[in-house]
């Protein structure tokens, strides 16, 4: 019996997705990090940043922890590119595949939960006037649910390298 085809995706390939991870998680920290606003009552004017609100200041976290193991996932398929070996050799392949499943979970619950809080405060960010602020912040989400998407296809191909058993 032949055994079963192989289905290994090309480092470049691999490298493509990871560095597109990267530019959605940069420009969703940059957009996350310069969104400010400015709420008005009949009474006070309020400075409004990411870091008053817990989804954003989770969404930053997730973006951060996403920078880090991409840039170094990256860093490691840029290895295997030039060496033609990966890093560490066939025993980290378990840690490339389960830490992109952790690296798409976090990122997704991230990007969700400022979505879902955008949603839910947009009535209330129109009578503050920080329907700016809002709608950067939403775009930050929206490329780090980017991120997300590219890390999921990254843990796809990263599957493909796992040992074969029967």
């Amino acid at each position: 019996m032949a055994p079963p085809p192989s289905y290994a995706v090309s480092p470049f390939v691999s490298l493509i997705v990871r560095v597109l991870t990267f530019i959605c998680l940069i420009i969703s920290l940059i957009l996350l990090a310069t969104a400010t606003g400015t709420a008005s009552t009949t009474y006070v004017e309020v400075q409004v940043r990411f870091k008053d609100f817990i989804a954003y200041r989770y969404l930053c976290a997730a973006v951060v922890i996403g920078l880090v193991y991409t840039a170094m996932q990256t860093g490691f398929t840029i290895f295997q590119i030039t060496t033609g070996n990966r890093f560490g050799g066939d025993g980290l392949v378990f840690i490339d595949f389960y830490g992109d499943k952790a690296a798409s979970y976090i990122l997704g619950t991230g990007g969700a939960a400022s979505i879902g809080m955008a949603v839910d405060l947009k009535d209330i960010g129109d009578a503050l006037g920080i329907s700016h602020f809002m709608s950067i912040t939403n775009a930050a989400a929206s490329l780090c649910l980017l991120a997300f998407v590219f890390t999921a296809v990254s843990s796809v191909f990263s599957s493909f390298a796992l040992p074969k058993r029967a």
